[in-house]
């Protein structure tokens, strides 16, 4: 279900791919059932392509990786949670407009 340029991340790779990276990450907890998560798509398909090179952007299916949702207290989808050495520096609930990520992503690589 990602688009080109955004990752999936794992119960497996999450601690390497996420928590490992030197970039900021953005991290899209859905789920394919899940209709607000359908409609956020385009946008996270749009950030990968626009901070290709600067952010690692990925998403994460709850149904297949319910560890990572339970680590970080994922209680309702879509939730995206933007990860900057291993921490996480902004979260947001629901579907977010592109510019109120893309500001946070900007603010985060300063």
């Amino acid at each position: 279900m990602a688009g080109a340029g955004v990752l999936e991340f794992s119960d497996a790779t999450f601690e390497s791919d996420v928590l490992g990276s030197s970039e900021p990450v953005l991290v899209d907890f859905w789920a394919p059932w899940c209709n607000p998560c359908r409609m956020l798509a385009p946008t996270i398909d749009a950030l990968a392509t626009e901070f290709t090179g600067k952010v690692r952007i990925g998403k994460v299916n709850t149904d297949n990786n319910p560890g990572i949702a339970t680590n970080y207290n994922i209680s309702s989808i879509p939730t995206v949670l933007i990860f900057k050495g291993g921490q996480i520096v902004d979260k947001f609930v629901g579907v977010t407009p592109k510019d109120r990520l893309a500001t946070s992503l900007n603010k985060h690589l300063e």
